[in-house]
């Protein structure tokens, strides 16, 4: 019991050893005889005091952390773009166009320049527009042309093919260019044509006019009556204005039709009317209610002297003699 008792107490003594270094206590002198085994049964001869007083420790303080300085904030130009590298698009095969540039009514005929008519002109909804556009001869038309218009251009003539096959044709206006012949077929199979303006060039001759047209505007041009189908205007049942101004016509037109609302013969070579002119000289109850206005003015005729002539119309013409 006794070697038990010594061993304990040795075995206290070493973990009470540990203890102390592991608690950081300054080293000492150790009197090893005191721990003898002869010893351990008298606690009073450990000494496990120790005195600080006995050195001079430096006591240190821990320096304080380093200050860590922030990076300066970042100031964006006004004008800074940002750059992005998108990355590709993905490429697709190419799809073959399936226009076709020949066919019928798409872009029209081809014209002389290689191009379809509807390109080097406007074409809508049946209507094609060819104004100021330096023609010197009717480009092709598409079949379901309605209305053309080729104003203010270079054409010299009107050829028997130019508007051939058109059936839907309703209005042709080509003032303002240099035309001085016209075919005498240009027009015979254009049966729904209502509108022939050809004001401004310089026309000699008529060809056979339609009878299905409305208004017919031939102004400022060098029209004879020699070279005008004799009763012209007869047939045309629904004819309402006839302008034929400033050309070189020698006598009226006649006979004209009763549908007919607005006559200008200002300034041409007219020097007689005739009783028939307007009126019909076997009816003196006939009365001619839609010829409102006629010009003569410009012409060598005194109208003064022809007060048989007009008992038949509503207004009297305008005229004076040149």
């Amino acid at each position: 019991m006794a070697i038990h008792r010594q061993t304990s107490k040795m075995s206290l003594y070493l973990v009470w050893i540990l203890l102390g270094f592991s608690l950081g206590a300054p080293p000492t002198d150790l009197d090893l005889e005191a721990f003898g085994l002869e010893n351990y049964d008298d606690p009073d001869s450990w000494d496990l005091h120790y005195n600080y007083d006995d050195e001079d420790e430096e006591v240190k303080t821990v320096a304080p952390p380093t200050a860590v300085t922030p990076p300066p904030a970042v100031v964006v130009p006004e004008n800074y773009v940002e750059e992005v590298t998108l990355p590709p698009r993905p490429t697709k095969s190419p799809v073959p166009s399936t226009l076709d540039f020949k066919a019928p009514g798409l872009f029209g005929p081809d014209t002389g320049l290689g191009m379809p008519t509807c390109l080097l002109c406007v074409c809508i909804s049946g209507s094609v527009y060819c104004d100021d556009s330096d023609l010197t001869h009717i480009p092709p038309l598409p079949k379901e042309t309605t209305h053309f218009y080729a104003r203010f251009n270079k054409i010299t003539e009107i050829k028997a093919t130019d508007f051939i096959n058109l059936n839907q044709l309703k209005r042709i206006d080509l003032s303002g260019n240099l035309i001085g012949k016209v075919n005498e077929d240009a027009f015979r199979s254009l049966l729904q044509l209502h509108d022939l303006m050809m004001a401004d060039n310089n026309i000699q001759a008529l060809p056979e006019l339609p009878a299905s047209l409305k208004h017919i505007d031939i102004r400022n041009n060098k029209l004879r009556s020699s070279g005008m189908h004799s009763e012209a205007f007869k047939e045309m049942k629904d004819l309402q204005f006839l302008y034929l101004s400033h050309n070189k016509l020698d006598y009226i037109p006649v006979p004209l039709p009763e549908s007919l609302r607005v006559l200008h013969l200002q300034n041409n070579n007219i020097q007689s009317i005739t009783q028939d002119t307007f009126c019909n000289s076997h009816d003196k109850n006939y009365i001619r209610k839609a010829l409102e206005d006629i010009r003569l003015d410009g012409n060598p005729v005194d109208i003064n002297l022809y007060a048989q002539a007009y008992f038949c119309l509503p207004r009297l013409p305008v005229g004076t003699p040149v």
